[in-house]
């Protein structure tokens, strides 16, 4: 009797390549975002779960937020205008401190017997009127100008910095005298308030015409600091920090202060060519400084006169005043550039 047929045994069970139970053998299931999961091998899965930079083969790390004063000076950097008014103020700031490493003479050193003559070997300006070389003088009048015009700007700055911010933060009656009485240094003509203050003062130092200008200069900055302030403190983050405590004097020093003083800071550089400028303005009319002071407003004044006889010296001076003032509006405006977002 035959032998019934045996089954064969079933073939040895092989594992699919995933289970889709099992995300974790070989390949992985990842949401779709749409409700449903969608089957990914596990190299494409390990790859969702490296941060974005991770890969020497892809783009690089995500570049870090710069603050507002990292991408204005980001942005000067790469701005043309900016590098070249920075170094002629550069150039003008060194002469002022370290004339005689451009000049060997003594500027009030003169000799009569070369009065208005041009043009000589180590004299490449010429001679003025008293024979004191033309050169000489243009260089150390640099001194007095940057010095005028600097301490004249850090002097306005700060007051009117200081005076319009705690008006602008806490309001008030002390917000309204502060605006008349801006006002009334505003209605005040700056030559002929120089011409009545100046020509009582016998000193023959900077520093008269420097408490002028800033006499007459702060209200401009205050109201400045004063609109900045109060656009500052009614953000959000000023609104928070009140919520949670903050005193008036840490809002102001650690939020107000640091977020109002960018528009201050541009009035401030473009106004610091305007003081050289009135500086030499009420030199050449003879109430600002005086000899044996050496100035250009000075220089241009004794030349004026002499203009047909020896144009020479008047065109230094003066060329190198219009330089300095230049320099500094176009730094200004750089600088406005930088840190106003809305004209980038």
């Amino acid at each position: 009797m035959p032998e019934p047929e045996r089954p064969e045994p079933p073939e040895r069970y092989e594992p699919p390549a995933y289970d889709p139970l099992q995300p974790g053998k070989g390949e992985a299931i990842a949401p779709t975002g749409q409700g449903g999961p969608i089957d990914l091998a596990l190299d494409e899965a390990e790859s969702l779960e490296k941060p974005l930079g991770d890969d020497p083969t892809g783009p690089g790390p995500r570049e870090k937020a710069r603050s507002l004063w990292s991408d204005a000076w980001h942005q000067l950097r790469r701005n043309p205008v900016f590098v070249i008014a920075s170094l002629v103020i550069l150039f003008l700031v060194v002469i002022s401190i370290w004339p005689q490493l451009i000049a060997g003479g003594d500027p009030l050193q003169c000799e009569l017997s070369k009065s208005q003559q041009g043009a000589e070997p180590g004299h490449p300006f010429g001679y003025d009127t008293q024979g004191c070389d033309v050169y000489t003088r243009t260089v150390y009048g640099a001194r007095a100008s940057i010095t005028v015009g600097i301490c004249a700007t850090v002097g306005a700055a700060l007051l009117g910095s200081a005076l319009g911010g705690l008006a602008g933060f806490f309001g008030g009656w002390g917000d309204s005298l502060l605006s008349r009485v801006a006002d009334i240094f505003f209605g005040i003509p700056v030559v002929l308030g120089g011409l009545v203050f100046l020509s009582v003062v016998t000193s023959t130092t900077v520093w008269p015409v420097v408490g002028f200008i800033v006499l007459l200069g702060w209200p401009q900055l205050a109201r400045i600091a004063r609109g900045s302030v109060i656009t500052a403190k009614q953000n959000d983050y000023v609104q928070a920090a009140r919520a949670l405590g903050a005193g008036n004097g840490r809002m102001l020093l650690r939020h107000v202060a640091p977020n109002a003083v960018a528009p201050v800071i541009v009035v401030a550089t473009i106004a610091l060519g305007t003081y050289i400028a009135l500086e030499a303005t009420l030199s050449f009319l003879g109430v600002g400084l005086r000899p044996p002071t050496v100035s250009w407003g000075i220089d241009i004044s004794n030349a004026a006169s002499q203009i047909r006889n020896a144009p020479h010296m008047l065109l230094y001076p003066a060329g190198a005043l219009s330089v300095t003032v230049l320099a500094f509006i176009m730094l200004g405006d750089a600088v406005r550039d930088a840190l106003d977002p809305k004209l980038r």
